[in-house]
C-alpha cells in the first residue's frame, strides 16, 4: 500500500516547482544555523561517512549543496590499473546492467525504455548504441555525488533532455514506465580507445540540478532537446578517474558503449554497492 501511494504521489506532486525550489534552499548560505542542522539531521539519518570527505567537518560547508557534492580525501579512491580496464564512475548501487536489446534497455522487473529517448530522440546517435552494452548505477542520498569518467575519452557531444522529475530509486524504477528516458537529463558522448562511449546524468525529484565541470550547471531551462558539439579547438580531453560532473541533490547514471565494446565484469550484477574506481568492464579483444 505504501508503495502505490508514493507512486501515485510522483504523478500528482509539482516535480518542477518542488525540486527547484529544493535547490535554491540547498544553494542558500545565508541561514548558516538553519543549514548546519539539516546537515547534521541528513548525515545521521542517512548515514553519511564523512571520514572520507576532504573536509570532514559537515557544518564547515557554506550551503547544503556544497556539503551534498564535498569532494573526497585523495587517494581514498584509487583507479583500478590496466589501460583496457574501464572504472566504476561513482559510488553507489548497480540499478542494471547488460545489453540494449531491441533499442529497449532493461529498466527493473517487467520494465525497460528507450535507447532513442534516453538519448534525446535523435537516431544517428543512437545508431552507434544499437544493441549496445548498458549499467544503470543509482547514487543513494549517502553517496559521494561527483561523476569520474570509467575511461580515457574526449567529449564530442552534450545534450540537455527535458523531462519529468520522478524520483529514482528501486521502487519507482520498478513502477514508472520509461522512467530514465523520462525524466530530465543530460547526455554526454565521449569517443573513446573502445569507441564512443554515452554517460547519461539522470536528473530526478528534489534534485537541484545537475552539472558538468565544463558547462556548470545544464539542466535548469524550460526549452526543447538542446544538443552542444564539441570539435577542434573546443574538444575535451578526460583521463580516466577525472571528475566530469556532479549531482546537486543525487540521481542515477546510465553509462552505454557499442555492442561488443566493453565486458562487464563477472561480479559486477544488479543489487551490487559499488565504489569509484573500483574494476567494472574490460575494454579489450
Amino acid at each position: 500500500m505504501f508503495d502505490k501511494l508514493f507512486i501515485l504521489s510522483q504523478y500528482v506532486t509539482p516535480q518542477l516547482a518542488v525540486s527547484r525550489a529544493a535547490g535554491r534552499l540547498a544553494d542558500n548560505d545565508r541561514a548558516p544555523a538553519l543549514k548546519n542542522r539539516v546537515v547534521k539531521w541528513f548525515v545521521k539519518r542517512y548515514g553519511v561517512d564523512m571520514n572520507e570527505a576532504a573536509e570532514s567537518d559537515p557544518t564547515a560547508y557554506p550551503s547544503f549543496n556544497a556539503f551534498f557534492t564535498r569532494a573526497l580525501k585523495p587517494g581514498i579512491r584509487p583507479l583500478a590499473e590496466g589501460e583496457d580496464t574501464l572504472v566504476s564512475p561513482v559510488d553507489g548501487v548497480i540499478s542494471q546492467l547488460g545489453q540494449v536489446t531491441g533499442n529497449r534497455v532493461f529498466q527493473a522487473k517487467g520494465q525497460s525504455f528507450s535507447l532513442l529517448e534516453l538519448l534525446g530522440g535523435d537516431t544517428g546517435r543512437a545508431e552507434a548504441f544499437s544493441e549496445g552494452e548498458f549499467s544503470t548505477i543509482y547514487l543513494s542520498p549517502k553517496d559521494y555525488h561527483r561523476i569520474h569518467m570509467p575511461m580515457a575519452g574526449t567529449l564530442r557531444e552534450m545534450v540537455y533532455v527535458p523531462g519529468k522529475l520522478f524520483s529514482v530509486n528501486p521502487t519507482t524504477a520498478e513502477n514508472v514506465p520509461n522512467l530514465f528516458a523520462r525524466n530530465e537529463r543530460v547526455v554526454c558522448i565521449f569517443d573513446t580507445a573502445a569507441g564512443p562511449m554515452a554517460l547519461v546524468l539522470v536528473g530526478a525529484m528534489i534534485v537541484g540540478s545537475v552539472e558538468t565541470t565544463w558547462a556548470g550547471v545544464v539542466a535548469p531551462g524550460n526549452g526543447g532537446v538542446t544538443a552542444v558539439s564539441y570539435e577542434g579547438e573546443s574538444a575535451i580531453s578526460f583521463a580516466k578517474g577525472e571528475e566530469m560532473g556532479r549531482f546537486r541533490l543525487g540521481s542515477t547514471v546510465v553509462m552505454v558503449m557499442p555492442q561488443g565494446s566493453v565486458r562487464w565484469n563477472a561480479d559486477q550484477v544488479a543489487g551490487k554497492q559499488v565504489r569509484l574506481g573500483e574494476a567494472f568492464g574490460q575494454t579489450g579483444a
